[in-house]
């Protein structure tokens, strides 16, 4: 956690809306140090990218929200964000479990299902980002999910272990703060190649679906810009997809 000021906040609550929310209320009324933490043991209104939910049982997942000033980072660029948000995840879940993998965006996935989201809220100041909400939410010890949820799973359920929630989260800062460093001391492109090479399915083709249908394609590139580049199997052409453009399909 070096170079992280002593001022930083580490702030409890038992349940919230969102931390994200409860964060982005609290630095209207107070100057927050860069580091500074909101968790929460229980939400009642998680969020997930676009207006999805998150889903989590009381006490037993890590949920919380961090603030950084990332003002060195062009608006048009803020997709590093995430891929620093999910490299940190993943290289956290890398230390108790094998299979780890990103998700385009920024879902985290064990083989094929979901162990942790991310929802990342950047307040733009003209050309820069003036401040950033990281909200995460990972499925630590939960055992026992709705059964209306797709594909989840926790890291108790993979490993047979019950996890300390703060070790974790000490964790899980250490490893976010020092992509974050090497980001600030001009490592984008190893950064961007880190993310590349830890994405869920981008290696061969894989069924997607997009407004026009079914198809085969595989992983190209995902853009600066956060968009997903995908070659088509039979036509080898190029498409480019914004989030919410594209569903991976399991067949």
């Amino acid at each position: 956690m070096e170079q992280l000021s002593d001022d930083r906040q580490i702030i409890h609550l038992e349940e919230t809306e969102s931390t994200n929310s409860y964060l982005k209320e609290l630095i209207k009324s107070e100057q927050l140090v860069e580091g500074s933490v909101v968790v929460a043991d229980f939400q009642t209104a998680g969020r997930g990218q676009v207006g999805n939910s998150w889903f989590s049982s009381k006490g037993d997942n890590l949920l919380f929200s961090l603030l950084i000033y990332p003002t060195e980072i062009p608006a048009n660029e803020q997709f590093i964000i995430s891929r620093i948000t999910s490299l940190a995840i993943k290289n956290t879940l890398d230390q108790f479990t094998d299979d780890i993998r990103i998700k385009w965006p920024n879902d985290i996935y064990w083989k094929d299902k979901k162990i942790a989201g991310i929802l990342i809220e950047n307040n733009l100041q003209g050309k820069v980002i003036e401040n950033s909400i990281i909200g995460i939410g990972l499925n630590l010890n939960q055992q026992i999910f709705p059964i209306e949820l797709p594909n989840p799973v926790s890291l108790r359920q993979i490993t047979a272990t019950e996890y300390d929630k703060n070790y974790i989260l000490d964790l899980l800062m250490k490893e976010f703060f020092l992509l974050y460093r090497s980001l600030q001391q001009g490592e984008k492109q190893v950064i961007e190649d880190e993310y590349m090479l830890d994405l869920y399915r981008v290696n061969g083709y894989y069924w997607y679906e997009d407004a026009n249908g079914k198809f085969q394609a595989k992983i190209d590139n995902v853009l600066s810009s956060g968009h997903l580049v995908l070659r088509m199997l039979e036509t080898k052409e190029k498409k480019v997809y914004a989030f919410k453009e594209i569903t991976f399909i399991n067949e």
